[in-house]
């Protein structure tokens, strides 16, 4: 909330600046309009940069960087563990080409769409372990297996139809 607050701020006093210099009749007439000071406009200048570089660069990376951590830490409010992250990486390279996920960004039309189906964790490992095939659709067997089949059964479990 606070990386919007600084990013509207930064445009505000951005647009403010503008419409103040369009005011005074462009750059000329905003130094017409008041007496020649190498100090002031250096100062201004300064601020104006500091501003800029704050609100333009800083501001971006530290939000981006702080975001950084959080996204593979949770997916909309639930906390993943390091065997649901496994699940979320395993899920993508095996499973997403087929299956509607959010938490994985996958939208695979050939299987079921998990959001919607929600499985408990029982099912989805019975269904890895041993394939499936309804109508012209087959899942094969064994995907993934062992501990890999357990992290990828958590992972559908705890995050489908969040």
């Amino acid at each position: 909330m606070l990386g919007v607050a600084l990013f509207i701020a930064f445009w505000l006093i951005l647009g403010l600046g503008v419409l103040s210099i369009a005011m005074s009749g462009g750059l000329r007439g905003a130094r017409k309009s008041r007496p020649s000071a190498r100090a002031g406009n250096r100062a201004v200048t300064a601020l104006f940069v500091v501003i800029y570089a704050g609100f333009g660069l800083a501001l971006p990376i530290t939000l981006l960087a702080g975001n950084h951590a959080n996204a593979s830490g949770q997916f909309d409010g639930v906390k993943l563990t390091k065997a649901d992250n496994e699940g979320r990486e395993l899920f993508g390279q095996h499973c997403a080409i087929c299956h509607t996920l959010a938490a994985a960004n996958a939208v695979g039309k050939v299987g079921p769409n998990l959001d919607i189906l929600q499985p408990p964790k029982s099912l989805v490992l019975t269904t890895i372990q041993n394939g499936l095939q309804i109508g012209s659709g087959t899942m094969p067997a064994d995907l993934v297996v062992g501990k890999q089949a357990e992290d990828v059964a958590d992972f559908v479990s705890t995050v489908a139809g969040k």
